[in-house]
């Protein structure tokens, strides 16, 4: 009992330490890419708390809309921008990993497409 007790223990210690241990991505971020509606730009200015992930992106054409659901744990980033397209509201999540100075992130819209995009740290 007092060995399964330990090992219990030991798990414990590590999620902790791999939540104090989340990449740090505060800051601004930039991504170019193609998508189905043509080329994109948007500077992504995250903000963590925790787990937490705050922040806004800001797409040239449509502005700047808050990131909601935003989780960050090691190096693994989730968030959703909720943007308004002709009078409808349109879901994009994006996960993806941390690496350094860039984010690799699959990004799904809606029920219309799903592509990679890559997110680099502004200097």
């Amino acid at each position: 009992m007092m060995q399964r007790t330990f090992v219990v223990s030991v798990l414990a210690l590590f999620a902790a330490l791999a939540t104090t241990l989340a990449a740090d991505v505060s800051g601004k971020w930039t991504s170019e890419f193609d998508s189905p509606i043509g080329r994109q730009s948007y500077i992504y200015e995250f903000k963590v708390n925790g787990t937490t992930l705050t922040g806004t992106a800001t797409q040239s054409e449509r502005g700047t809309t808050e990131i909601k659901e935003g989780k960050i744990s090691g190096d693994d980033i989730s968030f959703v921008e909720l943007v308004t397209v002709e009078g409808n509201q349109l879901r994009i999540e994006h996960k993806g990993k941390v690496a350094g100075d860039e984010i690799r992130l699959r990004r799904k819209v809606g029920d219309f497409a799903e592509y990679d995009i890559i997110a680099k740290r502004s200097k």
